[in-house]
């Protein structure tokens, strides 16, 4: 839950703006836009090159380009506590694997080699949904360690209390509902990271996060993970 201690005027006046999404199946869903008071565009201007080359992402109005190559990330100029964030996105292979990192702390991007990822931070898994199906096909088994619907968790030195289902091992908030869309075709994250809690809403419906991340501060930074991939629409608003 929730441990911001504001009245109710306070809680309209943060009530982000929604509009009404078909989604895959054809049931009504709220998208929550990052439009109103508060909210503001991410683009070049935001983001500082971590560990990847100087043509692995590009900036195009509100279309950001990854071509997956090489492994890393870019990260926001600033770091961040609590906020908002909405996204589209989309892989242009099957089976592409990236992600959002949020509270990524400074010690965990300083110093990291070209085609390593950040040693801290609460990952949003962006993963094709034919990822899974490769996975099997290559290894013979079912992945049952991870989803391709939204996984929250911590990487490296971070830590946090995934909220149920699980995987296996507890260390992955897993999604109770599957509502990722086909390779190509665009998805839409709603973020909200407040006093140590990730909470992730996929195509307009809340499906997993976590509690108690630590620390609950640091970078924001999208991830390079070997497939190019497309980043729509990227606004956050910043919060108490």
């Amino acid at each position: 839950m929730l441990q911001l201690s504001i009245g109710l005027a306070g809680l309209l006046a943060l009530a982000p703006a929604t509009l009404v999404n078909e989604h895959a199946e054809g049931a009504p869903q709220a998208i929550i836009d990052g439009t109103g008071p508060g909210w503001r565009a991410l683009g070049a201007d935001d983001f500082v090159n971590v560990n990847t080359d100087d043509d692995t992402w590009s900036f195009d109005g509100t279309l950001i380009r990854c071509t997956g190559q090489p492994v890393g990330v870019t990260r926001s100029k600033e770091p961040l506590t609590n906020f908002e964030l909405v996204v589209r996105w989309r892989h242009m292979k099957p089976a592409g694997n990236s992600g959002v990192f949020v509270w990524a702390p400074p010690e965990a991007l300083e110093g990291i080699e070209r085609g390593s990822l950040p040693r801290g931070g609460i990952e949003v898994q962006v993963l094709d949904p034919a990822f899974a199906t490769q996975y099997e096909e290559r290894t013979g088994r079912k992945g049952d360690w991870f989803t391709t619907h939204g996984d929250v968790f911590p990487v490296g030195t971070s830590t946090m209390t995934p909220y149920e289902p699980t995987s296996p091992d507890g260390s992955r908030g897993f999604p109770r509902e599957e509502r990722t869309l086909a390779t190509g075709e665009w998805n839409h994250y709603y973020i909200r990271a407040i006093n140590g809690e990730v909470r992730l809403w996929v195509n307009g419906k809340e499906v997993s996060g976590g509690m108690n991340s630590q620390p609950a501060t640091g970078y924001l930074c999208l991830e390079s993970e070997g497939s190019p991939i497309e980043f729509e629409g990227l606004r956050i608003r910043e919060l108490p």
